[in-house]
This record gives C-alpha cells, structure tokens and sequence, in this order.
C-alpha cells in the first residue's frame, strides 16, 4: 500500500445513509475464505480473538487434522468455558484486502460463521462502527467502505434467542 494514502478515516451523518436508524445491530459482513464467500461474519472490537464456528469450519470441509494446537482457555459471551477445537490460519479477503488470519475454532454453536475481533480489525487497518454498520480500511485506491447487514444481524439475534430458548431446562413447578 503506497504511503501517500494518508487520507484520514472518519464517519460522519452521511455514512448513515441506508441505515435503519435507530439500532443495536452487530456489525454483519461478508468476506471471502479459502476462496468461498462467507456471510454472517462479525465484526466484533470487544474480542481478543478471531473465531471460527463449527458451521463454518465443516462447510469448508475442513478436517481435524488441519488444525494445529491452541489450549489457551477461551470464555464464551455467556460466562462459560468454551471447547477449543485448535486454529487455523486462513486468507481472508474483503474489500479488495487479503488479511491472513489465525482461526481459532471452538466447539459451540453460534448464529455467525466467524468472528473477525481485534487481530483482524489491527491487522487490516480498519475502523469499524457499528452506529454507521460500517467497516473502513484503506486500500491502493483509497479508502474502502464495507456496509454490515442490518437483517442478517437481526436474523443472528433471532437465532441465537431460539437456540437459547431450546437450550433452557423446563422450570418446576414452584408451590408457594
């Protein structure tokens, strides 16, 4: 990437354009993985890691012995420890952008396909903002913006209150 793009990155009441506002959406992406287009992906700057979910890693026919170890104790948005499958470094494109990213795949099910956190978010460059449901990063030609995808974060949160919801036991009947 040439030096002389040092045009700042910024978000501004123009970027709410084609946003349904106002929201509590996540940031929803798509990008390219091993050569297949991969949606449901979030943007997420609150994790430490990038992950990848079952869903994902078995529709890349991925195999276990592909994996390499990663025994780190990993804890999952509801408190618990999540089963660690072990990592995998994999081209992640979007926008243009080729990131190599070190995967680390867990045994838990989820509404995304993969979380791209902080180490994805440092190593590209971007600033993503999820008021605007917007990524940016600069690229050769200049700033590229990648628009999030309002419904499939509103299908995710769907998604995950029904998978939440089945995993509940039934509550007794309490006698007062």
């Amino acid at each position: 990437m040439p030096r002389s793009n040092k045009q700042p990155i910024a978000f501004d009441n123009d970027n709410l354009e084609g946003t349904t506002q106002p929201h509590h959406d996540a940031l929803i992406v798509m990008a390219r993985v091993r050569g297949f287009i991969v949606k449901r992906i979030m943007i997420d700057q609150g994790s430490g890691i990038d992950v990848m979910y079952p869903n994902l890693y078995q529709g890349l026919s991925l195999k276990k012995e592909d994996l390499s170890k990663y025994d780190t104790p990993l804890m999952g948005f509801d408190g618990h420890m999540v089963i660690l499958e072990g990592q995998i470094s994999h081209p992640v494109i979007m926008g243009g952008r080729e990131v190599l990213v070190t995967f680390i795949v867990v045994a838990s099910s989820s509404p995304y396909t993969a979380i791209l956190g902080r180490p994805w978010i440092h190593d590209i460059g971007a600033m993503p903002f999820t008021l605007h449901v917007k990524v940016k990063f600069r690229t050769e030609e200049g700033i590229t913006v990648i628009r999030g995808d309002q419904q499939a974060a509103k299908q995710c949160l769907v998604t995950a209150a029904i998978e939440q919801t089945k995993q509940r036991e039934p509550t007794e009947n309490l006698t007062l």
